[in-house]
């Protein structure tokens, strides 16, 4: 077959009709494209606005424990009886302590030092 020749490669310019309504659907696209972008823009401004005004829950720092000037900050925590600590850590006014209880299983428990009570107990188990 023999190839066409290069003027037939042009495109031909469309009818009148069939323009005007290409350029009202490109209008039409460049408006609705405007306005998705808008709204993003929007609702990313509402998300920074959220996230620097929302109150953050601040623990009390250790610092701020009311003790006698001079004395050392006690209390007594109580584990179940017969319980063994492992390990212990400190995070602000959070102490998480390792146990082995009596019957062999493991927990952790969380002491809050400024409010002087225990916030938690969370039991280790294998699968």
């Amino acid at each position: 077959m023999a190839r066409p020749v290069a003027d037939e490669d042009e495109e031909k310019p469309l009818d009148p009709a069939a323009e005007k309504v290409r350029r009202k659907l490109i209008r039409f696209m460049i408006v609705n494209l405007g306005l998705l972008f808008l709204a993003l823009m929007v609702v990313i401004g509402v998300l920074v606005y959220k996230a620097r005004n929302a109150p953050g829950a601040k623990p009390v720092p250790v610092s701020d424990v009311q003790v006698p000037a001079g004395a050392p900050l006690a209390g007594d925590i109580v584990l179940p009886v017969g319980a063994k600590v492992v390990s212990q850590a400190l995070s602000g006014n959070r102490l998480s302590i390792d146990a082995e209880l009596a019957d062999g299983s493991r927990a952790i428990f969380v002491y809050d030092i400024a409010e002087r009570r225990m916030v938690g107990q969370f039991a280790i188990r294998n699968k």
